[in-house]
């Protein structure tokens, strides 16, 4: 099914672009539905040219290590784009990515989007953004995963997700907008899925952790000491 512009615009790169450049999109656009816990495409899959990314719901991004033990590279939500090698690499998928709940995916094809980016240069300059953001954060987890403790890893991955994709005050605080399990936060600081459990116990009075993976943040300047090391 072809993207209608409306959901073109909901594409954090397009997200500037006039109605008639979103409209030029349109050809080379394409919607498909994938289910709760169906593969997007397998790790070592070779991906077709096209510009990959989510317009609903939310995807996990996975590796798989020789020995069998998964680890979480990101979870990405609506608006976001990913498995940038389809349009920048060697068309083989890094990392195998799953839909976490019902999903729309919405491509666009290279063709397309090399025209939609000679006419606006601000598309790249939005995707490079979004590929820099990426690298920072997989060079901060791997120095964390070196140098830091579990605890600290804990703190600076709930204030990214806040930071990231937002709050929402409640009575009790700052309650994270996206919802994360404790297998999907120990699988992406490198922790087993009991250490969570416990750690977010050492910190209840900083953090709670509630039934759906409702995370919120009760003290933002005691989060703020665990994250720098000084708790």
């Amino acid at each position: 099914m072809q993207a209608t512009v409306e959901q073109l615009s909901k594409i954090r790169i397009f997200g500037d672009l006039e109605p008639s450049e979103l409209e030029g999109l349109q050809p080379f656009s394409q919607v498909q539905h994938y289910q709760q816990g169906e593969i997007l495409m397998q790790e070592g899959d070779r991906l077709p040219a096209k510009l990959y990314s989510l317009l609903m719901g939310s995807l996990r991004v996975t590796k798989t290590a020789p020995a069998g033990k998964e680890t979480i590279l990101r979870t990405l939500l609506a608006g976001e784009i990913f498995a940038a090698p389809a349009i920048f690499g060697n068309g083989i998928a890094p990392a195998t990515v799953t839909a976490e709940d019902n999903c729309q995916i919405l491509t666009v094809q290279r063709d397309g989007l090399v025209d939609a980016i000679r006419q606006n240069p601000e598309i790249a300059l939005q995707m490079l953004s979004v590929f820099n953001q990426r690298l920072q954060r997989l060079h901060n987890t791997v120095h964390g995963l070196v140098s830091e403790r579990a605890i600290v890893r804990l703190a600076q991955f709930i204030q990214y997700f806040a930071a990231h994709y937002g709050t929402e005050i409640t009575p009790e605080g700052q309650q994270l907008k996206v919802k994360l399990s404790y297998y999907q936060i120990a699988r992406s600081i490198g922790i087993t899925y009991e250490e969570c459990v416990r750690l977010f116990k050492t910190i209840q009075s900083v953090v709670t952790y509630s039934r759906g993976g409702k995370i919120t943040v009760l003290d933002s300047e005691a989060l703020e000491a665990i994250t720098s090391g000084k708790n």
